[in-house]
């Protein structure tokens, strides 16, 4: 039985949106917690760099590796 069955893109592509949802998850619990002890307005103030660099241009890459590795997948 083969226990590889699937491609190095998609376990590329998996372990990639793993790794984002845990950082979605850990930004999301630093922004409750920096709420929760009355320092907000740093979180504020990184809000956009965080957006910009982490959430639109990792998310554009993930999109792309993603639909590649559709693609992918389907002709093979």
């Amino acid at each position: 039985m083969d226990t590889n069955r699937h491609s190095f893109l998609f376990r590329l592509t998996s372990q990639f949106i793993k790794y984002f949802a845990l950082g979605l998850f850990g930004l999301a619990i630093a922004y409750v917690l920096s709420a929760i002890f009355g320092s907000s307005h740093i979180a504020m103030n990184l809000l956009p760099f965080v957006f910009y660099w982490v959430i639109f241009r990792c998310g554009l890459i993930l999109l792309c590796l993603i639909l590649t590795t559709v693609i992918l997948e389907s002709v093979r």
